[in-house]
């Protein structure tokens, strides 16, 4: 899919027909590599409306499962470190808004570009546990402001997701991981209009976390 994928990038309006190769891109990826996705839905998601996508962040394949459950366009936001990925980093840093997280600087600019994607009717996608634990125990990390901070300022609806079985299918170890099922639960929208960012943050944190300690799906 290069050549399309390619193309799709040379313009910013372009991006929606980037997003769909990109979902078309992760749908093959997942069933290629033996990973089946099975989902619960507890909402819906709108057409034309703007929302921030969030969940817990174990495996490179959330970004490929967030591209397969959400049908809206979306921009990720991640860390610049990634763009350094051969191939994957040159669509990432041309598609995505990047964080420099050793520059102060750089967070004002994350809020300009989020901005700008929104006018243009695009969601916000974040990993709110800001990059995969070193330590494999930890079932859910904390979570930094960074995306409920933008939701509140953009009167964003939070949409949370849980994904039980990346870590086990596909984890940041080498010579690891099976093919299977992949359980994800779609979460019930959390609206942030009128909440404090550190209420809303630990909210969702607990929604996510719920789920995963007791989960609601075989």
């Amino acid at each position: 899919m290069f050549p399309f994928l390619l193309i799709s990038i040379l313009k910013k309006e372009w991006y929606g027909a980037f997003f769909k190769l990109a979902r078309v891109w992760a749908t093959v990826i997942l069933f290629g590599m033996g990973f089946i996705p099975k989902i619960k839905r507890d909402t819906t998601y709108e057409k034309g409306k703007s929302y921030m996508f969030v969940s817990n962040h174990t495996s490179m394949t959330d970004i490929m499962l967030m591209l397969y459950l959400v049908k809206n366009p979306f921009v990720f936001v991640g860390k610049k470190e990634l763009s350094k990925i051969p191939l994957f980093g040159f669509f990432y840093k041309r598609t995505c808004i990047l964080v420099d997280r050793k520059n102060p600087k750089s967070r004002h600019e994350v809020f300009q570009s989020a901005q700008a994607r929104l006018n243009q009717g695009f969601s916000i996608c974040i990993f709110p546990e800001g990059g995969v634990p070193d330590d494999m125990s930890i079932v859910l990390d904390t979570f930094k402001d960074g995306a409920f901070r933008l939701a509140t300022d953009h009167d964003l609806p939070i949409a949370p997701m849980t994904f039980h079985d990346n870590k086990k299918r596909f984890p940041y170890i080498f010579f690891s991981g099976t093919p299977g099922k992949m359980r994800a639960k779609v979460h019930k929208l959390i609206p942030s209009k009128g909440k404090d960012k550190r209420a809303l943050k630990e909210e969702v944190r607990t929604v996510i976390l719920t789920e995963l300690n007791n989960p609601s799906m075989a």
